[in-house]
């Protein structure tokens, strides 16, 4: 990608078994225009996996979708995960027991991810992933 010329994808995906993947392909396809190293981008497949199943499992939405979005700036990449749903009090962390099975994805993708955001509300909750690209390369 050139220096300064911004790029964007957006896509909907209906919220159903294995519709994830399609924003993994998307994300495989960006990576390579990147010349990002399969170590990296591994890494932004395995968190943008666990925020979208979060949002099919946990936002409780009347509205069957998620939004996805890829911002690719200079010097990182940046892949919101959008639902319509009833929102969280992001502050609230599960408690953790040794060998539960489940809980662990927001420490995953903040292991993963350089940095995680969640705007929640009502109306929704929109998380935010970054990833600093010359880490990367």
């Amino acid at each position: 990608m050139s220096a300064n010329v911004p790029k964007r994808i957006e896509l909907e995906i209906p919220i159903a078994h294995d519709n994830e993947l399609e924003a993994t392909r998307v994300a495989e396809q960006l990576a390579l225009e990147m010349h990002l190293g399969p170590e990296c981008l591994a890494e932004i497949k395995l968190a943008l996996v666990e925020g979208i199943l979060n949002a099919f499992e946990h936002s409780g939405s009347s509205v069957p979708k998620v939004r996805i979005e890829f911002a690719v700036h200079d010097e990182e990449l940046e892949v919101v995960v959008q639902d319509f749903g009833q929102g969280f009090d992001p502050s609230e962390r599960p408690s953790l027991r040794p060998l539960q099975r489940r809980g662990y994805g927001r420490m995953l993708m903040e292991s993963l991810m350089d940095d995680v955001k969640y705007f929640t509300s009502p109306q929704g909750t929109r998380l935010v992933m970054k990833k600093r690209l010359p880490k990367c390369a």
